[in-house]
């Protein structure tokens, strides 16, 4: 069976990923039959880089990706441009779809930054008052 993963690289305690299509029994970092992008999980957002005609197309013969894989395709719009060209939509629709999905996934993690932040200022604010009441007490 042929699989959709990642392929390490980079330096030590720094790894960048390669997103290859390779036989399953494969080792991680062995031979692959084609390179389709890579994923730097180091940046803040990570970054990644996928080619969606070849994902397109090793989806369409059966290949199955790994789940870091299939989520990042999902992000990207990947399995959705692919399930609106099963079901034969025109170019414009795909492209607006997957547009739309991109805002909202951009949303989505800008809402989740933004609760991020909240929960560790509240914390903060937690422990500081935390402080002020052992010290209170100790005197």
């Amino acid at each position: 069976m042929v699989r959709l993963r990642l392929r390490r690289k980079g330096a030590k305690h720094h790894p960048v990923y390669d997103i290859v299509v390779v036989d399953q029994r494969a080792k991680r970092d062995g031979a692959f039959l084609e390179r389709l992008g890579y994923y730097d999980p180091n940046t803040n957002p990570s970054t990644y880089k996928i080619n969606h005609d070849r994902a397109i197309y090793w989806l369409g013969v059966g290949a199955q990706p790994t789940l870091v894989v299939h989520n990042l395709m999902s992000y990207d719009g990947v399995l959705l441009r692919r399930q609106l060209q099963f079901k034969g939509k025109s170019a414009e629709e795909i492209e607006e779809s997957v547009t739309k999905h991109k805002e909202i996934a951009l949303a989505r993690y800008a809402r989740r930054k933004d609760l991020r932040k909240k929960r560790i200022i509240a914390k903060k604010k937690a422990e500081a008052a935390g402080e002020e009441n052992t010290e209170a007490a100790a005197k």
